[in-house]
């Protein structure tokens, strides 16, 4: 599995608008193979600052798949004018000897 990151900083008073627009754009991806699930977050120091990850069963899936379907052409129409500066877009691999932790720590008293 291939988790898509990147960090959206969306242009100043744009940012109603813009989760608007995601959750059309979302649809979008979720049409695509290999997409898994995604989600955004907004950064609580920022307002305008949004994270964006997306889960793909493959890298090519979002490299060759999404970014060449008629789906990206229509999820770039409606969120790319948003963005200032325009986002990087990294992949992170799961760490195999690192595996999540299934429950929370300090969670005892």
């Amino acid at each position: 599995m291939i988790l898509e990151v990147a960090i959206l900083d969306v242009r100043p008073g744009e940012a109603e608008n813009f989760e608007r627009d995601f959750r059309k754009a979302q649809a979008l991806v979720a049409q695509t193979p290999g997409h898994q699930k995604n989600e955004l977050r907004r950064c609580v120091e920022d307002s305008n600052r949004y994270l964006l990850n997306i889960w793909w069963d493959t890298l090519e899936a979002h490299t060759e798949g999404f970014r060449g379907s008629r789906q990206y052409e229509q999820w770039r129409e409606l969120l790319h004018h948003y963005y200032d500066p325009f986002p990087v877009v990294e992949h992170y691999e799961s760490v195999p000897r690192c595996p999540p932790l299934s429950s929370s720590l300090g969670d005892s008293e």
